[in-house]
């Protein structure tokens, strides 16, 4: 049984080294497979229509440090990146995922918040990725997921 002492964590690489993005406050992958039933006039349900995945990401984090600044700059650069979301903090595996790599990277949407009296302000960055590979936990010899990619 898990002891749920491990984290999850959200590092950002763009060719510098992976950087972990904190405090962050929210990060929303979205894996679209898209699909849909092929009918005909004479039968329904005959086969399947295969469309590109699309791989999107939703980012949230509090506006100190450098993270946001880093992400900024990204976003204003135009420049692609990784985002890898892995387990810390922990010994044994208690994630479903051990790791969810998002490869080529691109924000297409960077909005801050607006400074208030009490709290830190956030900045939200959305994007999509090019690719992606995932890495659960319980595969043999810890072998990746097949890889995603979108076109």
């Amino acid at each position: 049984m898990p002891q749920w002492k491990s984290r999850l964590a959200v590092r950002f690489n763009d060719g510098s080294g992976p950087a972990l993005i904190t405090p962050i406050e929210s990060f929303q992958p979205s894996f679209a497979m898209n699909a849909e039933a092929l009918s005909s006039i004479e039968a329904i349900n005959i086969g399947v229509i295969y469309m590109p995945e699309q791989i999107s990401f939703t980012i949230t984090a509090k506006a100190i440090g450098t993270s946001a600044a880093h992400l900024t700059k990204l976003a204003l650069d135009g420049k692609r990146f990784q985002i890898i979301l892995s387990e810390t903090d922990g010994g044994d595996p208690e994630w479903a995922l051990a790791e969810v790599l998002l490869d080529q990277c691109v924000i297409t949407n960077a909005t801050p918040s607006s400074a208030a009296i009490s709290g830190a302000p956030t900045a939200t960055f959305s994007g999509f990725a090019l690719g992606g590979r995932i890495k659960a936990t319980g595969l043999a010899d810890g072998v990746a997921g097949a890889p995603v990619s979108a076109s």
